[in-house]
């Protein structure tokens, strides 16, 4: 039996790599623009709990009743932290797959770039959701 010998060429580690980037790119695009979405609507709910907040801060000074809504003011705020630093993860990675895209997307470790950004956009968010 002849033994096959696969020979590592540049062409053939280019055609390689273009082939994995042209399979990537689509996937890429498409959560580029799913992060685009969640950080306006994050934005938008980081707007809304102030809001909220404000709004039952001033009840509770208006209230003749002793009603407490702190504990909930406090978890509002707490919600908030974690709204702005899931945003903060989301930002931080879309410019890190900024800037690898910028550079030369055609490069063998622009794959292997592009995957650890999005490796570390999920621990981020994991250790966020954790919290």
């Amino acid at each position: 039996m002849a033994a096959l010998a696969v020979v590592e060429t540049p062409s053939g580690r280019d055609a390689i790599a273009e082939g994995l980037m042209d399979l990537l790119k689509p996937a890429v695009q498409q959560l580029d623009l799913h992060v685009h979405a969640v950080r306006e609507s994050q934005v938008e709910l980081r707007e809304h709990i102030d809001n909220l907040a404000t709004e039952l801060c001033r009840i509770n000074e208006h209230q003749k009743v002793a009603l407490d809504l702190d504990p909930y003011v406090k978890k509002l705020l707490n919600a908030r932290r974690r709204v702005v630093l899931v945003n903060n993860i989301l930002q931080n990675a879309q410019q890190a797959m900024t800037r690898s895209d910028s550079r030369n997307p055609q490069r063998d470790a622009g794959v292997d770039h592009q995957m650890a950004i999005v490796d570390y956009a999920q621990d981020g968010l994991m250790s966020c959701t954790e919290a």
